[in-house]
């Protein structure tokens, strides 16, 4: 017997603490317990840490002097006082008793069913080294059978009904991993092309001329429109983040979003066909309106005037050849009439005899809208709208502007250089050739204005009354109809049919 080389250290130290998981044993609360350093050689020293259950890590470092094992993990033979009156403990001792085994208790091996069975049934158990078994099997005792009755042999019977009802789990497995399949394939297939086949499909469905030009203005957008933030979210956060999981794919939510617009389709069928909720129908389609507003208002769709000489029709360029747009007031759509009779006040229209809003319209020549101001309240008068929507800022001198006819708008035009474009006037019983041809000129722009008018007027959200609750939402919406209608293409001036 050999005194361990490493002595107990800071045996008159208060500061000792026991690092053996469970326990919390210290020199402060324990002075009669002995704090015992780990050992210097390597081997012994992997032996204690792999005995107390703790490895070295960030949070357990084993230190000299300050890393100890209390006594109480050492059985009593490996501990012996020195002639000093100090505890130390055996060279090549390892720590044994721990609270996770009853403090060296739990080490006994455990006694097996065999030896269990002949306990609880009073018979002795027998040492097979030091007894030899009879030949004869008379007075053998019947098995026990009670306990762990999965080492004996099922029956045949057993097997078979087994194996049939594994066959069965099988077979419903594999019919759930097919509809699992099928279903996923479902919802990752995007539900426009289920709806929109033909042309004439997105036509209807979205108002765009074709599947071209659908697919041109869907890959415009989905770079900026795969980092959408949904509205509930923009509510609760001030920053952008890119939006949470979607339930539709992105350009489902687009055909969404066209479907109530231009389809018409109400919200609570759209939640039927797309299979989501109602709350989740508003919150998509509440998103793409204020996205689509963003993106398309700042498009430059006012046209210089280069461009609009250089998609003129000839037979404008010989009457109005400066001519920049023609403005039309537009006094749809009607809403519902609010409660408040102030309101019902500055929303009644006596032309429409409804409460209404009201909206400029600005037309190139050609047929492209090229400007669309806010809606106003139907009690708005003609001039007012013109002066508050600003279009005045945008026409330079020399410019030539085409008005309707209940537009008195001259006084303003001249402030700012523009002309004012009207029929000529008849000054004899029969106009001259040429007033006659600037007329018809003039009526046949007032014709091409009508059918771009028409084409907004075809988005069928504004069929009926539009509810108060959308109002605030409502010149977005505005905005993407007239600037979306330019993606139906150019206007024929002999017909409403794209060239």
């Amino acid at each position: 017997m050999y005194p361990i080389q490493h002595r107990s250290m800071a045996q008159s130290s208060r500061r000792c603490y026991c690092s053996v998981p469970f326990c919390s044993n210290n020199k402060q609360k324990f002075p009669y317990l002995s704090f015992h350093d780990f050992p210097v050689d390597g081997e012994i020293r992997a032996r204690w840490v792999r005995a107390i259950r703790r490895d070295e890590g960030p949070s357990f470092k084993i230190l000299r002097g300050s890393t100890f094992v209390c006594s109480q993990h050492f059985p009593p033979e490996d501990r012996y006082t020195s002639a000093s009156g100090r505890i130390r403990i055996k060279q090549g001792s390892v720590p044994s008793r721990f609270h996770w085994n009853d403090w060296g208790g739990g080490s006994q091996a455990r006694e097996s069913v065999y030896q269990r069975a002949r306990k609880r049934l009073g018979v002795a158990v027998l040492d097979d080294s030091d007894h030899e078994m009879p030949d004869s099997t008379e007075g053998a005792l019947p098995a026990v059978t009670n306990d762990h009755d999965y080492a004996c042999r099922p029956s045949p019977g057993k097997l078979d009904s087994a194996t049939q009802r594994i066959r069965e789990l099988e077979l419903q497995v594999l019919s759930l991993e097919i509809e699992i399949q099928h279903l996923t394939v479902k919802k990752q297939h995007p539900l426009l092309f289920n709806f929109c086949v033909t042309d004439e499909d997105y036509r209807y469905y979205t108002r765009f001329s074709s599947k071209e030009v659908f697919t041109v203005f869907w890959d415009s957008v989905y770079p900026s429109a795969s980092r959408l933030v949904y509205w509930s979210k923009a509510q609760q956060t001030a920053h952008v983040t890119p939006s949470p999981h979607r339930k539709l794919p992105l350009i489902d939510e687009l055909f969404m979003f066209l479907c109530r617009v231009a389809a018409g389709l109400q919200e609570k069928t759209l939640s039927t066909i797309f299979e989501v909720s109602l709350s989740t129908v508003s919150r998509i389609i509440l998103t793409w309106t204020s996205y689509l507003y963003q993106v398309l208002g700042s498009l430059p769709v006012w046209m210089t005037r280069e461009q609009v000489q250089a998609t003129m029709p000839d037979k404008f360029k010989l009457y109005c050849p400066q001519g920049e747009s023609y403005s039309r007031l537009h006094r749809d759509p009607l809403c519902e009439t609010p409660s408040s009779l102030s309101l019902q006040s500055e929303t009644f229209s006596s032309y429409k005899n409804h409460t209404t809003f009201k909206g400029l319209i600005g037309v190139a020549p050609c047929g492209v809208i090229t400007f669309v101001s806010k809606l106003y309240t139907g009690s708005i008068s003609d001039m007012e709208i013109t002066r508050k929507c600003q279009i005045l800022h945008l026409l330079q001198p020399g410019d030539e502007l085409m008005a309707d006819k209940g537009f008195l708008i001259e006084r303003m035009l001249s402030e700012v250089g523009a002309t004012l474009v009207i029929p000529p006037l008849k000054k004899s019983p029969q106009l001259s050739r040429e007033d006659t041809l600037k007329t018809q000129a003039i009526a046949r722009l007032r014709i091409l204005v009508e059918r771009a008018i028409r084409r907004v007027k075809e988005y069928h959200i504004w069929d009926g009354l539009v509810p108060l609750s959308t109002v605030g939402s409502v010149n977005q919406l505005w905005a993407i109809c007239c600037l979306m209608s330019n993606y139906q293409g150019p206007l024929d001036i002999k017909g409403d049919k794209p060239v």
